[in-house]
């Protein structure tokens, strides 16, 4: 993702990613007590990265992200943007990488929705906000290369 990401949150959101960003990930990777990471996916109609911040879980070397939307009854338009395109820059900390996201499959979702509401309980009030079932995502880091 050769271009600087465009930042498409207003408010708070905006705030948080602009503090995790200036502080290379020192500040901003927590918020209210869960850990939060940054990413970049490619706009599906305008072809800009478009940079976001969202609480996640892991299930072993895979990050997991939930798209809640805050219980809205559309999905967030990050999911829509990674569902054209499911490469994506991914934030974590001080740390930067390429990665694959795709959306959990039903089988393995109950268990990595018991995870990401022991990380964030809040996604339970979400989900019963409204009728749509709330998105597991799965980021998958994307091997480099060996340069030797």
């Amino acid at each position: 993702m050769s271009q600087e990401p465009v930042d498409s949150p207003t408010g708070w959101v905006a705030r948080h990613i602009k503090s995790y960003t200036e502080s290379g990930g020192k500040r901003g990777h927590l918020f209210h007590g869960a850990p939060t990471l940054l990413i970049t996916t490619i706009g599906r109609r305008s072809g800009l990265p478009r940079r976001t911040a969202l609480i996640y879980g892991r299930d072993g070397d895979r990050y997991l992200v939930v798209a809640s939307n805050g219980g809205a009854d559309g999905h967030p338009l990050w999911l829509h943007n990674l569902l054209a395109q499911p490469q994506v820059s991914v934030q974590v900390g001080a740390e930067v990488f390429d990665a694959v996201a795709r959306p959990a499959a039903e089988d393995e979702r109950l268990r990595l929705w018991e995870t990401m509401t022991g990380t964030w309980p809040h996604y339970a009030a979400y989900q019963r906000k409204t009728s749509r079932q709330i998105p597991i995502v799965i980021i998958e880091r994307v091997a480099t290369p060996d340069p030797g």
